[in-house]
């Protein structure tokens, strides 16, 4: 699988991760004590979905028809698989289940096949065996089963490791693995499922032919995942998070509780499309809590984002970085009406963020579009030209190419959100207050037709990217055009840059 790179290195600092202490543990309250009640344009909190603390029982006796599965008979569930039709239903009894101790032992399932664990059922790799399930057969259920210590390849998986179409994971425990827990597939439903402690990412959500769409992410607890803290290890890939989405089109991701990634906590990246992201409690991750990049369309709503960014932002500004790194970080991505979705733009309204690093930034890199050697995604082009090579002088320089050769931060409508921000909690003076829209300056390659400002008037005067009716407590400030524009609210809300209408900001948090 290729590694597509981001534009601005983000590389993941060591996480102090105690994830016994992590997982299952009541969420702390970051509001300001004795702050005074205050209209609120979003909900004050969102339930957390504790899963991997109170995991569902499976059955505790095999369903009527089920084939059996004897832990102590080792690689039972890989033969009674491939002796049985497809369509059967296995009853995985309690105990460590375990494969033959190669490493490419693995369950192939047959199509429709659903598979059960008893309460206490556990596939257990042993640090031995790559991938639990994979094979390419549609419509697999997976139930009330632990799957750990798996030691799957650097961006490959070890629950659907092939990416098989339809797959439901419910009620599971994917836990202690190399590489990603779960890949997915079109239409895959990954719902009430503990994802804790792998070693890359909690899910790889890419198929390597096709898109990848109809995904639903719902009900999850994801904590502690980059263990192997990927992005020390190859700076700059953007190869990690809680969740990392690849040319998704449409997911719903709703009701997770995504806490404690070493790097980012939700991640789509390249060519994503109709994302509704809501009713999420997205904390404590290192890095961004959510990155939309180089992707088009989506819903973020209804979420409470709080204590993100801590590590990662902290360390860019020890290094004197003014870049706003953000808890929400937008690159390259706005909404496009000629790409069908459910919504033509991007829409974030009615959050709560509290006590993040910073907040909203809404990004482009001038240098990055299709054919560029700055482009970072691999040789991907937009989902406006099928044809990367079009994107060449001189016909990229005039219309329709000058627009479809380049991924735009545009149409992206922020309102109705509160912004908290505590410096004392954060425990930051400087650069841990922003919110921002901006690009640099374009210099590269010389046949470029973005060079100099265009970019960052485009997005900050011209592409439709608005802030209106939200709440701010503490001491924010604004950055439009490039990094080194710092404004006051004053400025923010005046004729020049003339946002942030209908909004009010009180500056200290608890006044």
């Amino acid at each position: 699988m290729g590694i597509r790179r981001r534009h601005w290195a983000w590389a993941a600092a060591p996480l102090a991760l105690a994830l016994a202490a992590a997982t299952g543990c009541e969420s702390t309250n970051t509001s300001t004590p004795g702050a005074r009640a205050r209209p609120t344009a979003a909900p004050s909190s969102t339930p957390v979905a504790r899963v991997c603390a109170k995991p569902a029982a499976g059955p505790a006796k095999a369903p009527a028809g089920a084939v059996t599965v004897d832990p102590a008979v080792v690689g039972d569930l890989v033969a009674k698989t491939k002796n049985n039709p497809p369509n059967t239903t296995f009853w995985l009894r309690p105990g460590k289940h375990r494969l033959d101790p190669d490493r490419y032992a693995q369950v192939v399932p047959k199509e429709g096949n659903r598979y059960l664990g008893a309460p206490g059922a556990v596939l257990d790799g042993r640090k031995t065996n790559q991938y639990a399930f994979g094979g390419t057969a549609r419509d697999v259920t997976i139930r009330h089963l632990t799957v750990q210590r798996f030691v799957a390849p650097h961006d490959e998986g070890v629950v659907n490791h092939d990416s098989a179409d339809g797959w439901v994971i419910e009620h599971a425990t994917i836990q202690y693995n190399s590489g990603a827990g779960l890949m997915a597939g079109a239409r895959q439903r990954v719902r009430a499922c503990c994802l804790r402690g792998n070693g890359q990412y909690g899910m790889n959500a890419y198929k390597a032919e096709g898109r990848l769409s109809g995904l639903v992410v719902e009900g999850n607890e994801i904590v502690g995942n980059n263990t192997g803290d990927w992005e020390r290890r190859r700076k700059g890939c953007g190869c990690t998070g809680g969740v990392k989405f690849w040319a998704v089109d449409g997911a719903d991701v709703r009701g997770n509780w995504v806490h404690h990634n070493r790097g980012t906590g939700l991640w789509a990246d390249t060519n994503n499309n109709d994302f509704r992201i809501e009713n999420n409690v997205v904390e404590a991750n290192d890095g961004a809590a959510l990155i939309y990049e180089t992707s088009y369309n989506a819903v973020i709503r209804n979420n409470t984002i709080r204590r993100n960014n801590w590590v990662e932002g902290r360390r860019e500004a020890d290094r004197g970085d003014t870049f706003p790194f953000a808890t929400v970080y937008l690159s390259e991505s706005g909404g496009e009406p000629r790409i069908r979705a459910r919504t033509d733009k991007i829409e974030i309204y009615r959050n709560v963020l509290e006590n993040n690093w910073s907040g909203i930034t809404l990004w482009e890199n001038a240098d990055r579009f299709c054919n560029s050697p700055a482009n970072t995604s691999s040789g991907d082009c937009t989902l406006l030209v099928r044809d990367t090579d079009r994107c060449a002088k001189p016909a990229i320089a005039e219309p329709p190419l000058y627009a479809d050769c380049r991924w735009k931060t545009q149409r992206v409508d922020i309102h109705g959100n509160r912004f908290v921000l505590d410096k004392s909690v954060v425990k930051c003076t400087v650069k841990c207050d922003r919110m921002a829209v901006l690009a640099n300056y374009g210099t590269y390659p010389d046949w470029s037709p973005y060079q100099g400002e265009k970019v960052a008037e485009a997005i900050t005067h011209k592409q439709g990217n608005r802030w209106h009716d939200n709440v701010y407590l503490g001491p924010w400030k604004f950055v439009a055009h490039d990094p080194s524009r710092v404004l006051d609210f004053g400025q923010w809300q005046g004729t020049q840059y003339q946002q942030d209408a209908g909004s009010t900001l009180a500056p200290r948090a608890g006044g």
